[in-house]
């Protein structure tokens, strides 16, 4: 793997705003509680980073973000951000799925990862940690709580806010098969930028316009009379 890579990562997809840096294999991490306030604070943030390291966009082999799912603005927001830098300074994005980059965080080497979608729903997906390499064992999908799928075996870590929001549905949902939960568990840059060198070493960056958020779910509040 070329640790020798400088790449800039971001992530706006929950009520955090992160960036992080790696190089040379390293990584240089910031996060704060945003709020609502991810445009005020990204690109003052990424420009901290890069001038702590010396470094200019131009000097980066490419930038990676949250892609989603998670908050419809927070996504737009990180899309944004990174074509505009990808593109003036000519280097491809990679996007990195915001449920995968939670269970890189979780430390654990079977992870279900539940965000609250609102709407009494959630975004699901569960990975499995083998020979170092993450493995898909159900693809993101948004479910009712007690409707997400269910992994075959116990021994399971949850992460999430949803396990926040529906902590009795999903723990009965789940029973004998979770063992432990973190429902402060959230997508992070940090772990994005890690998820990201792999594709950027082996040349799976795409041009700045082609970088674009995974919503999944097509609609952000109920109708009246779905209420």
């Amino acid at each position: 793997m070329r640790t020798q890579l400088k790449i800039l990562g971001l992530d706006t997809s929950s009520e955090y705003c992160s960036v992080a840096l790696w190089r040379e294999g390293e990584v240089d991490a910031r996060e704060v509680h945003a709020g609502q306030k991810h445009s005020e604070l990204v690109l003052r943030m990424v420009d901290e980073l890069l001038a702590r390291h010396g470094l200019r966009a131009l000097a980066l082999d490419g930038i990676a973000f949250g892609e989603g799912p998670g908050s419809f603005t927070g996504l737009r927001i990180a899309c944004g951000v990174v074509q505009g830098l990808a593109f003036a300074a000519g280097i491809p994005v990679v996007g990195v799925g915001t449920l995968l980059a939670m269970a890189e965080a979780a430390r654990a080497e079977r992870v279900v990862c539940c965000i609250d979608a609102r709407m009494h729903e959630v975004y699901h997906a569960a990975y499995e940690k083998t020979g170092g390499e993450w493995r898909t064992v159900h693809a993101p999908g948004l479910y009712a709580p007690d409707a997400t799928p269910l992994p075959l075996a116990g021994g399971w870590f949850g992460g999430g806010s949803g396990f926040a929001a529906y902590r009795e549905v999903l723990m009965r949902h789940y029973e004998g098969r979770i063992e432990a939960i973190d429902a402060g568990l959230h997508s992070r840059a940090h772990e994005i930028v890690r998820l990201a060198v792999t594709p950027f070493a082996q040349g799976r960056g795409v041009d700045a316009a082609l970088a674009a958020p995974v919503y999944i779910r097509d609609k952000v509040a109920l109708k009246t009379h779905e209420r």
